[in-house]
């Protein structure tokens, strides 16, 4: 077999990119599968749902028609056009297609943002804990990285006087998650006024996360930060195809922002990934335009994986775990139990979940669960759970 070279003669920036432990406890889990192991999979923040019919079906006459060719590196006009009205109706705020750019994913947006708009002497604020593509972008662009704690006491929303005390002349973006992964936390209207009011005080621009936004249980989904005064032409919306629609293979996210913004990301997108395949964009337009019940079972559905998960932890002594209020994790704190929990349950319980700690320094005695799974696995998981911290050395 051969190796390749050798990692010291990789370029000196590759130090710098990290990486999303959840394909590494995969591979793991894959691994004790092949042993011959159970393994109740808890790792992925992946819908267990498949994609709605009409959506496959948009995708198949799109393949059947001839679309399996280049498109515009920003998008076809149709999905510009669809992802458009569909945030302008959503957000209260009139956007056009020219605002909008395509993307293989949500994160080529994170990616392309934070490339764009930081770099050596830029300040970058970010969730801790948070999304760990963040805070490796942030790395890779030579730019500051300041992780903003988010914490259980206050429902993993951020401390308005740490974010005033953050904030600098050197600030070039704040990224903000709502609703949050991996906690689920979901920011209110206290948080993202202050954060408007300072974005205007200090010029920086706001990476907004909306992936989950379709994923709340308790009313609508909430303002977002572009809503609010003087932050359309601050803010550039990530948003995607991959949660609310069970769509994580089409490979289909966007982001929204100022016009000018948005021919740079482009630009970036043209020297990376060229466009996204014809096929997927108009299944996104399906997706946007279509029936929308199927997305509304999936959140009843996901509302109670997330009641019964949530009981059933605070069941187990010593563990305590907050009810979120979007997305589909939970953030339980298992800090009595020592480190090595999530390494722990996966070899002992067969339970595969992520550490707190590859989220952000505010994550360690946590463990992020993914309940995008079936209600029997999620109660099996509880079990083993249970039993295995039971015998816990501490």
């Amino acid at each position: 077999m051969v190796d390749g070279m050798s990692p010291t003669r990789l370029a000196g920036r590759m130090s710098r990119l990290g990486t999303e432990s959840a394909f590494d406890v995969l591979v793991r889990a894959r691994a004790l599968e092949a042993q011959g192991r159970e393994v109740v999979h808890l790792e992925l923040g992946e819908p267990d749902f498949d994609t709605p019919e009409h959506i496959v079906e948009a995708g198949v006459k799109a393949l059947q028609d001839g679309e399996t060719h280049y498109t515009p590196a920003a998008g076809i006009p149709a999905l510009r056009e669809a992802i458009a009205n569909h945030v302008s109706a959503t957000r209260g705020v009139q956007y056009g297609p020219d605002n909008v750019v395509v993307t293989p994913g949500g994160k080529p947006i994170m990616f392309y943002a934070i490339l764009a708009l930081a770099g050596p002497g830029d300040e970058v604020i970010y969730p801790d804990p948070g999304f760990p593509i963040y805070g490796s972008v942030v790395n890779f662009a030579e730019a500051t990285p300041k992780p903003l704690p988010l914490r259980e006491e206050r429902g993993f929303r951020f401390d308005l006087d740490e974010l005033r005390e953050m904030v600098s002349e050197r600030t070039s973006l704040v990224i903000i998650n709502s609703p949050g992964n991996p906690t689920g936390g979901v920011l209110g209207d206290e948080e993202l006024s202050l954060l408007a009011e300072l974005a205007e005080q200090y010029d920086f621009y706001v990476l907004s996360d909306e992936i989950y936004r379709e994923i709340v249980y308790q009313g609508e989904p909430g303002k977002s930060i572009v809503s609010y005064p003087g932050m359309a032409e601050r803010t550039i919306i990530l948003d995607g195809f991959s949660k609310t629609y069970a769509m994580t293979g089409w490979r289909l996210g966007y982001g929204v922002m100022p016009r000018t913004l948005a021919e740079a990301v482009a630009r970036l997108a043209i020297n990376c990934n060229s466009c996204v395949p014809g096929f997927t964009q108009l299944a996104g337009v399906a997706a946007l335009t279509g029936p929308q019940e199927p997305s509304r079972a999936m959140v009843t559905e996901f509302r109670r994986r997330r009641d019964a998960i949530v009981a059933g932890l605070n069941e187990i002594p010593d563990v305590r775990c907050q009810m979120p209020e979007g997305a589909f994790y939970v953030f339980p704190n298992v800090s009595a139990y020592g480190a090595g929990v999530a390494d722990y349950l996966l070899n002992e319980a067969g339970v595969a979940l992520l550490d707190g700690a590859g989220f952000g320094e505010q994550g360690t005695g946590y463990m992020r669960i993914s309940y995008a799974n079936s209600l029997p696995n999620i109660e099996k998981a509880l079990e083993r759970i249970a039993d295995a911290l039971e015998n816990k050395q501490r």
